[in-house]
């Protein structure tokens, strides 16, 4: 996303509740890694490659057509990846004070304020695809990305110059709730990754059939890429499946969700993607998706969220009940 994009992205709105995405500070060091770290002279990018090893792809996920299975994002099917992805970049780190001791370095992934696909296609990595994902021609757009800002003065790369998705409007055309904007940027308030992990509030009425059995996070722009038809497999050692990579049926996980308090559910899902949104959003996406499942054999454990203690969770389980 190149500045002036960003800033008429957060003018318009589009960051939702991410008001963290405003703050002038925050903007100040996204528009100038100066900012971030006083006399940064390189940026330098790594890409983490969660690609499946699976030349099934484009396609919807197992689960697309078991509307009472729930739908995960890729990456979040396993460990949380910031540790695992930290440690590699400290590694390389330490390369870069290897070249000069005197050298400082700063990492992110992708929780500080960095523009990390501009910087990415100028590193040569790829370019910006129409759904705002960095696309590498190599290995699709199943990337997580990670930066070393450093005082070290490298040599930059060339940056990635070709727009490859030509007139191709797939992940527009495939997005349900028509949150790809034309610039290459989305409406994160119609986005379904943001409705499902960081909206907090309540998911707007009109959206929640779009969102179908996705109950964290969508692929669907990334699922109908022909760039990631068949893309290079990523590290089978980067998203080791952790406790939670096999999941329930809804109606089984809501029913387990209900027994659990905010502190049993942070325990129980810490080291994963899905302690973000928190227990009451996890069950509120439950309800949406049971709704949407069609199957009235969910009337049951909607009944019981009727009478849980959070308000989000009674609005959305009357929500489903009704549609139902």
């Amino acid at each position: 996303m190149h500045a002036g994009v960003y800033l008429d992205w957060l003018e318009a709105g589009y960051h939702g509740e991410m008001a963290w995405m405003a703050r002038p500070d925050a903007v100040r060091r996204r528009l100038d890694p100066r900012e971030a770290l006083i006399g940064c002279r390189t940026v330098i990018v790594a890409t983490l490659s969660y690609s499946p090893d699976d030349s099934s792809m484009p396609g919807p996920a197992p689960a697309e057509n078991d509307r009472g299975q729930p739908l995960i994002a890729r990456y979040a099917r396993g460990i949380d990846y910031h540790d695992w992805f930290e440690t590699r970049l400290d590694a390389l780190a330490d390369d870069v004070r290897s070249l000069d001791p005197d050298a400082r370095v700063r990492r992110y992934v992708d929780y500080g304020p960095v523009l990390e696909r501009d910087h990415a296609q100028r590193a040569g990595l790829g370019w910006i695809g129409k759904n705002s994902m960095l696309i590498s021609p190599e290995l699709g757009s199943w990337l997580l990305l990670g930066e070393l800002l450093t005082t070290l003065d490298v040599e930059p790369d060339p940056p990635f110059v070709p727009d490859r998705c030509g007139t191709c409007r797939r992940c527009i055309d495939a997005c349900p709730t028509d949150a790809i904007l034309d610039d290459r940027t989305i409406d994160s308030r119609r986005c379904i990754s943001y409705l499902t992990i960081e909206l907090r509030g309540s998911i707007p009425v009109e959206l929640r059939p779009a969102i179908g059995n996705r109950v964290f996070g969508c692929d669907i722009c990334q699922d109908v890429c022909p760039w990631n038809a068949a893309p290079q497999p990523g590290d089978p050692t980067a998203l080791v499946p952790g406790g939670h990579a096999e999941f329930p049926a809804m109606q089984e996980w809501a029913e387990a969700l209900l027994e659990m308090d905010r502190d049993v559910y942070r325990e129980a899902y810490r080291g994963t993607p899905l302690a973000r949104p928190g227990r009451d959003a996890m069950l509120r996406n439950l309800c949406v998706g049971l709704g949407n499942s069609g199957d009235r054999a969910a009337v049951p454990v909607l009944r019981r969220c009727l009478a849980d203690a959070s308000e989000l969770v009674r609005e959305h389980a009357a929500w489903a009940l009704e549609r139902l």
